[in-house]
């Protein structure tokens, strides 16, 4: 009896460590392979709609080249990433063609995103970016590549 409990009890303990790593794994998955559009940011004082007035912050990670593109509500963007489990920093971003961007939303983003520590993706489907514990950016997905 003792043996079939214990064989019963390392079958449920495996089964559940590989449920979890499979999540795990999962989460790291739904990063790659999409557009994520920025739903909200924490900080300014101005509505969001009026820091984005005309289009808001895209991002999308290349898996392969460990590189973010996309636009900062106003200018393109490209920086590396360095991505560790759910730890997530960006890198200095590169050149961009700069043109006047209404709202300041750029500079809010440009502030926000290299103070990155983590991310989280919720059960919505929701990107969140991290700043030691507390959410600073919301991303939702926009386009599957």
């Amino acid at each position: 009896m003792k043996k079939y409990t214990f064989a019963v009890l390392s079958v449920l303990t495996l089964l559940f460590a590989s449920c979890k790593t499979s999540k795990t794994d999962k989460s790291a998955d739904d990063l790659f392979g999409t557009t994520w559009e920025l739903e909200y940011i924490s900080g300014p004082r101005i509505a969001f709609e009026g820091l984005y007035p005309n289009k808001k912050p895209q991002l999308t990670f290349d898996q392969k080249e460990t590189k973010v593109y996309g636009n900062n509500g106003c200018n393109g963007y490209s920086a590396s990433y360095t991505l560790k489990g759910k730890s997530l920093t960006f890198g200095e971003e590169g050149p961009t063609t700069m043109m006047f961007c209404e709202g300041g939303g750029e500079q809010q983003f440009l502030k926000q995103i290299r103070l990155i520590t983590s991310y989280s993706i919720d059960k919505d489907g929701k990107l969140n970016l991290i700043q030691g514990d507390v959410p600073m950016m919301r991303f939702k997905k926009v386009a599957k590549q």
